[in-house]
């Protein structure tokens, strides 16, 4: 069966009024940052707007405290453990240098003031007070962050300790690290909200969030920042805006002012540049495609789901919209069976495709029928 363009009804339509309207800027905002590595990401349709060396292993520094927190999160949802609970403090935990909650050695420490110590504080000493609490050893810890990674999705990562400590062999992606962010998000919604606290006190010292989108870009709302001199100055951080969330990961820079700027600048240039639209709501006739051997010659399809997609804006009115099929689809078909997709294009852009469905069940005909469409086909060459 060849590959065909199916007969397009509501979608010129559609199409049309997605077109009506200012079409932006003559040309896009062109982006370039002194970021080493980076990526930026619209949650709301999964879509990566930018992305230099995302692929590329890199100093995670303690940014690999996100780690830390899902291993944490999946347990206090889980019920293993709960915020009440409290956590014995080591020597080993007590005498961690870097960012410090500022733990004393042989006390004990909830898990609620942990996880601020972690989030809000940086702190190397609650990394490893929770690593030890969960795992006995900060080692073994670091080896189920591993394996938990790998089942998570996080395909290049490999965790030598629960801080993010200097080791030759701890390393992560930005990707990775997107991908963590993502699912921590999505997954943990009623911890989530501890990334947007903005100090904490423990022992009688108050410390500030590092995070510099925090009360300065509009939306900012997590999730954690790292420095080694290794791996530069970097920050995993969020923001949502009128139901988009943009998350971006960016390592690689010289100063907290450099990750300051470049942060809130790439933000907004991600809510600035692109634009989230419904291409099509489910039960939308968007086309029909032939079909083969059925009691109906066509089938029309629609969207499973209403479908959102995130383009530039200046994108928008030079788009290409295609419903693309191998075709005639033979009989019984079943509503809801995937049939064909919508590719979506446009010059300066990647190609998005769009699951297209069918909207409506046909039958496939008796015995008779078939002969008679055989037939036809062998004498005209048009199936149906």
């Amino acid at each position: 069966m060849s590959r065909l363009s199916a007969r397009l009804l509501l979608l010129a339509a559609f199409c049309a009024a997605l077109l009506a309207g200012p079409a932006g800027p003559a040309r896009a905002e062109a982006l370039e940052t002194p970021g080493r590595e980076v990526i930026l990401v619209d949650l709301s349709t999964d879509t990566i707007l930018f992305e230099k060396n995302a692929d590329e292993l890199m100093v995670p520094s303690s940014m690999t405290k996100l780690m830390t927190l899902y291993i944490l999160f999946e347990k206090l949802a889980k019920g293993a453990i709960s915020m009440e609970d409290t956590l014995p403090v080591s020597e080993k935990a007590w005498r961690m240098g870097g960012s410090k909650m500022f733990v004393h050695v042989g006390s004990r420490v909830s898990v609620s003031d942990l996880l601020r110590g972690i989030i809000v504080q940086s702190g190397n000493d609650a990394c490893i007070v929770v690593a030890e609490g969960l795992a006995s050893t900060e080692e073994a810890f670091a080896a189920q962050m591993t394996v938990k990674g790998k089942e998570i999705g996080l395909k290049s990562s490999t965790f030598r300790n629960a801080s993010g400590w200097p080791d030759p062999q701890h390393r992560m992606t930005a990707r990775d690290l997107a991908t963590l962010a993502e699912r921590i998000i999505k997954e943990f919604p009623q911890y989530y909200p501890l990334f947007a606290e903005t100090s904490f006190t423990y022992s009688d010292i108050t410390q500030a969030n590092r995070d510099p989108l925090l009360g300065v870009v509009p939306g900012a709302d997590g999730l954690k920042t790292g420095h080694t001199d290794e791996g530069g100055y970097g920050l995993v951080g969020s923001a949502i805006r009128d139901g988009r969330r943009l998350l971006l990961v960016i390592n690689g820079l010289t100063s907290t002012q450099e990750r300051a700027h470049e942060s809130a600048r790439i933000i907004e240039w991600g809510f600035r540049e692109f634009q989230t639209y419904t291409m099509a709501k489910k039960g939308d006739v968007l086309a029909e495609a032939s079909v083969w051997q059925g009691e109906e010659e066509t089938v029309p399809l629609t969207v499973a789901a209403d479908a959102d997609v995130t383009l530039r804006r200046v994108d928008r009115a030079r788009m290409v919209v295609k419903a693309v099929y191998d075709g005639p689809v033979p009989a019984p078909i079943a509503a809801g069976d995937p049939i064909a997709h919508l590719e979506i294009s446009a010059p300066d852009m990647p190609m998005i495709t769009v699951p297209l469905v069918a909207a409506a069940s046909v039958e496939r005909q008796g015995v008779f029928g078939r002969i008679i469409t055989s037939l036809r086909y062998l004498v005209s060459g048009e199936a149906g």
